[in-house]
């Protein structure tokens, strides 16, 4: 059965989250504190409650339950296989939206596949905008996030009141695939800068230089960064727990983004070398470590940890 209609006074509109993961559970907060009525999913009913008991959200027991019961539909799963489930499953939200709803899509997805959905959903009467974001962790709570959107110039703009207290910028780039492609060119980078830091800190430290003090020796400079302000102690340190951010989640990104070169016959080798160095790490069982675990593949020691 649907979930009751809110008796909020409120004239936002109604959402509904589906993933309370390491970003979505920031978001869907920042959202409900910003007066939306707001229904949540997640696959691991925990996740989704607590953060209704904090914020007064109610939970579904179903995808088909929340769609049934909101206007905007936001989505911020793991990754496309998931994706495609929750919009296309048997009781998923294309298969059983009504027209007039509209999707935001907040997953890093594949650019291909997102048109796929989005054609699905337009047939089905609904709109779909792509709207991944970069910032991490730290800027979902902040509500500092940089989106990147992609679909028509009304749907993004529709959108743009919702993502609102979210982000610090939000860039309409196109139409539908758009922000996905911009966001695997995002993660390029931020997987080749990932790897060339590895590679820095195992030579300052192999000199005899302390790799804890580069962020201050280098601040401001062109080797600057927020990837180098982040990366540089955890790895100088090695400290891979608790991470606020995945080697796996990283890996799907720039693999993503070596095929989606493949299909544009537009050469990524810088960012095929870094996805084999992330992938030897996997290989290690260290998929939900930081990603400055890199630091292993040039300083031997392994065996410490």
């Amino acid at each position: 059965m649907p979930l009751p209609r809110s008796t909020t006074s409120s004239t936002l509109p109604h959402l509904g989250f589906i993933g309370i993961g390491l970003m979505g559970d920031p978001l869907s907060r920042r959202l409900a504190e910003a007066g939306h009525p707001l229904t949540l999913y997640n696959r691991t009913r925990a996740k989704a409650e607590a953060v209704a008991a904090d914020t007064g959200a109610r939970v579904a027991d179903s995808v088909a339950e929340l769609t049934a019961e909101v206007d905007v539909i936001l989505s911020c799963v793991a990754n496309t296989e998931v994706l495609r489930e929750v919009m296309l499953g048997s009781d998923g939200v294309i298969t059983r939206a009504r027209p007039g709803q509209r999707i935001i899509d907040m997953t890093s997805a594949d650019p291909a596949a997102t048109r796929e959905l989005a054609q699905a959903a337009s047939e089905a009467g609904v709109s779909w905008v792509d709207a991944p974001v970069s910032g991490g962790v730290a800027g979902a709570e902040a509500g500092s996030l940089a989106i990147m959107c992609g679909g028509d110039a009304a749907d993004v703009e529709a959108a743009r009141e919702v993502l609102a207290p979210l982000a610090s910028r939000i860039t309409h780039l196109g139409p539908v695939g758009s922000g996905q492609v911009t966001k695997l060119c995002n993660q390029l980078l931020v997987g080749c800068t990932t790897a060339a830091i590895a590679e820095m800190v195992a030579l300052a430290e192999a000199s005899g230089v302390d790799a804890s003090r580069l962020p201050d020796a280098l601040a401001g400079g062109f080797a600057d960064s927020t990837p180098f302000r982040m990366l540089t102690p955890r790895m100088a340190s090695r400290d891979f727990e608790a991470p606020s951010w995945h080697l796996r989640t990283l890996l799907k990104d720039v693999d993503m983004a070596t095929a989606q070169g493949h299909r544009q016959s537009s050469a990524t080798p810088m960012a095929a070398l870094a996805a084999q160095l992330m992938r030897s790490r996997l290989a290690r069982g260290e998929g939900e470590k930081d990603p400055a675990t890199l630091i292993r593949l040039y300083r031997d020691d392994d065996a410490q940890h």
